[in-house]
């Protein structure tokens, strides 16, 4: 088996599982829906079409950088009264950084990749306002998905990785089968993403006990501040 890889990085991202009405919450790291459904964007596919063969990639995660947890209080015209203002509470991640594997035949994967490369639609990180930044395609890596998710560099930017301490760890979460008795379930299999019937199955999901372990030789310590040569007060003189 082979491994597609992709970096998931923006500003902001939201990757709900169970949001529903007023309250829009986030999982901590890409759903597998969601990634499908970016994957079925860039091929091109309806929302009606069939998902079978993608749902049945084996999907994993590598968490590079967790970012940091964002709500916003949204307001916006109701839509059935004019007077009154629909108030929703909406939830983000900010400056997260995950590696995300795909595990598949080589013909398909390749078939991904060319997609992606030149998407039929425009692609977003869980929501329509969560446009992917950098490089989203990192390639097919020639081994399968835990070591593929192990192997990769760690992608956070040199300014977060100053920031990050001397020892940095990096869970890896993967699609579990029915030996690991340590798994947990999370309802983000599609099924369907026709908006008249949309449908999601559970999907058993392992951590690895063994993260990846980064000796982290840029860091300069959370709580020390980043040295640069600007002076604000070079240019005034003294009174």
């Amino acid at each position: 088996m082979s491994t597609l890889l992709l970096r998931m990085a923006a500003p902001l991202q939201s990757w709900g599982v169970d949001s529903k009405f007023e309250r829009r919450s986030t999982e901590r790291m890409p759903s597998k829906s969601a990634v499908i459904g970016l994957i079925a964007s860039a091929l091109g596919r309806k929302r009606d079409s069939d998902i079978s063969g993608l749902k049945t990639l084996r999907f994993g995660i590598r968490i590079d950088n967790e970012g940091v947890l964002l709500k916003d209080f949204h307001t916006a015209k109701h839509p059935y009264d004019e007077k009154r203002k629909y108030i929703t509470n909406r939830y983000y991640l900010a400056d997260a950084v995950f590696l995300v594997g795909l595990e598949g035949e080589m013909s398909f994967l390749t078939e991904i990749e060319q997609a992606l490369q030149v998407p039929a639609f425009p692609l977003f990180l869980g929501r329509r306002s969560c446009p992917p930044e950098g490089r989203l395609l990192l390639g097919i890596r020639q081994s399968e998905l835990l070591n593929a998710l192990r192997e990769e560099p760690w992608l956070t930017s040199e300014y977060m990785q100053r920031k990050a301490p001397p020892q940095v760890i990096l869970r890896i979460f993967t699609d579990s089968d029915e030996k690991d008795l340590d798994a947990f379930y999370q309802k983000d299999l599609p099924i369907s993403f026709d908006q008249e019937h949309r449908q999601f199955g559970f999907r058993r999901i392992s951590e690895h006990k063994n993260p990846v372990v980064i000796i982290n030789t840029n860091s300069y310590g959370t709580s020390v501040v980043d040295k640069t040569n600007h002076d604000s007060f070079a240019e005034v003189e003294d009174q």
